[in-house]
């Protein structure tokens, strides 16, 4: 490998490391904020609150492992779609608390690096069909958990910035 060049594998293992940024970033952005706020401000008159966006975060990281590892134990499936409007509904988000639902992301999100930092390079190659994008490689997985981050991490500070 010539310098300057980065390989498919130190690629995941940088989104693996960025995985664990996540919930420090959480931690900071959510600081001092209170239970009142979190529910009460919102992305737009019909959006989620911040505790709800915190639901969705931990919920969609134990999706996305599970995803995951029904690539590694069947071959090429069809991974399940969810409907995240739904499941805030049901799962009714909005009557949780922001601080457990943070303390469940944090162990939700150990897991995850830990089963993306255990992967086999063989592992590596399992892929399946994802609902929304078609083909779908572990690569792809490991990528989706930190890019999805970022989208909600955004909203969240874009709430707070009022």
């Amino acid at each position: 490998m010539s310098l300057g060049t980065t390989s498919l594998e130190q690629v995941r293992e940088r989104h693996v490391g960025a995985m664990r940024l996540t919930c420090e970033i959480l931690d900071h952005i959510l600081s001092g904020l209170s239970e009142e706020q979190a529910h009460e401000l919102r992305d737009g008159p019909d959006g989620w609150s911040i505790v709800e966006i915190v639901c969705h975060l931990r919920d969609f990281d134990q999706i996305f492992r599970a995803r995951a590892k029904m690539m590694l134990s069947e071959h090429h499936p069809s991974l399940p779609a969810y409907d995240h409007e739904a499941m805030a509904v049901e799962r009714a988000y909005q009557q949780e608390q922001l601080s457990t639902a943070c303390e469940q992301l944090k162990a939700s999100r150990q897991e995850t690096i830990a089963f993306f930092a255990s992967l086999t390079p063989d592992q590596w190659q399992h892929a399946g069909v994802h609902p929304e994008r078609d083909s779908f490689t572990m690569t792809d997985a490991v990528m989706q958990v930190g890019l999805h981050d970022l989208d909600h991490l955004e909203q969240i500070t874009r709430v707070l910035a009022g």
